[in-house]
């Protein structure tokens, strides 16, 4: 719970910071490979939109359905941790799924609440608790500042497909909640033999108890 609060914490205080400090597009160079850049994401990873591949779907219809299925995901990923933690499963595996779901409880409370609370960041700084916000209850924004162009240049001409273009790694802008999401995803593959050692011994045990009854 310790993990979830402060992620949540550091999640939310950043990017309420950037809300009432920044106008949309701002940004605060840290060093060449590093910069506090303000974007506002509507979508998907990446900014992807689901209107992108349903096209007939509008912008407010496909941001609303993203929005009730993170909060469907939220509540799988709350059970899982609930059950793993009452069956004192792996520590590892426990701060994974806290990682992910407080990841997710943060961008979620951006998407729920913040279109509310704020109004828009186009062209001013945004204002907290305004008599209008710039959306309604469940189509808000996601704040997203971290951005690390850790190399950018034209890529060599032998690259298929991508040879002679110009490149920028590490292209994507995101937040404290994203990492914390990342990280948990990270811990889940990397070490996936330790962190579910537990639950297939279990497994294991149940199966040839119920072959020997």
């Amino acid at each position: 719970m310790g993990l979830i609060l402060t992620i949540l914490l550091i999640d939310q205080v950043s990017k309420f910071y950037i809300k009432t400090h920044f106008e949309l597009n701002d940004s605060y160079h840290i060093a060449s490979w590093f910069k506090i850049y303000f974007v506002e994401n509507d979508g998907m990873a990446w900014g992807t939109r689901i209107s992108d591949f349903i096209p007939f779907i509008s912008d407010k219809v496909a941001k609303f359905s993203l929005t009730i299925f993170r909060i469907v995901a939220l509540i799988g990923i709350g059970y899982w941790l609930f059950q793993t933690t009452k069956r004192q499963g792996d520590k590892l595996l426990i701060s994974a799924i806290s990682l992910v779901f407080a990841g997710a409880l943060g961008n979620i409370l951006d998407s729920v609440f913040y279109g509310v609370l704020f109004d828009s960041s186009l062209g001013q700084v945004a204002t907290f608790l305004p008599e209008q916000g710039y959306a309604s209850l469940l189509h808000g924004k996601v704040v997203d500042m971290l951005y690390f162009p850790l190399w950018k240049g034209y890529l060599p001409d032998w690259i298929p497909f991508m040879g002679g273009k110009y490149f920028t790694f590490f292209e994507p802008v995101f937040n404290i909640a994203d990492v914390a999401i990342s990280i948990g995803f990270v811990i889940l593959i990397v070490f996936n033999k330790r962190v579910f050692r537990k639950e297939i011994q279990e497994e294991k045990e149940n199966t040839l108890l119920g072959e020997t009854q």
